[in-house]
């Protein structure tokens, strides 16, 4: 059972990249799916999930407006599409996986989160 992260980059500031997290070993629509981030000296943070029985999500406020969670089962797959980047937003992300019972949408928070996968490195220039 493994997620695996891709789609970082080096981007300038307003830019846009979309990352992908890839399921092995489990079928997507049982688990929710988080992305984290974590900055260099600070903690890992919750981003972005996606409920996968219902579909429903939920956003940090830091990236609401500008990050955008989507999943496509027959891929066994989620993606977080990131516009409008600012130089905060420069970290290791990082998507996880969470059985059930779920805390996303209510919120995304590391804890409940069972498999994790290497991250994925983000780097906005100003």
């Amino acid at each position: 059972v493994q997620v695996v992260e891709s789609g970082g980059g080096l981007i300038h500031s307003g830019g846009s990249l979309r990352l992908a997290c890839v399921a092995s070993g489990f079928t997507l629509e049982r688990y929710s799916i988080g992305w984290f981030r974590q900055a260099p000296g600070s903690q890992r943070e919750g981003v972005s999930c996606i409920n996968s029985h219902t579909g429903a999500t939920y956003y940090a406020d830091f990236v609401k407006g500008r990050f955008t969670i989507s999943r496509d089962n027959a891929k066994n797959t989620v993606y977080l599409q990131m516009d409008n980047l600012e130089p905060d937003d420069t970290a290791v992300y990082y998507c996880a996986a969470e059985k059930p019972p779920f805390v996303c949408p209510m919120t995304v928070v590391p804890g409940p989160y069972d498999f994790w996968g290497r991250g994925t490195q983000v780097t906005v220039s100003s």
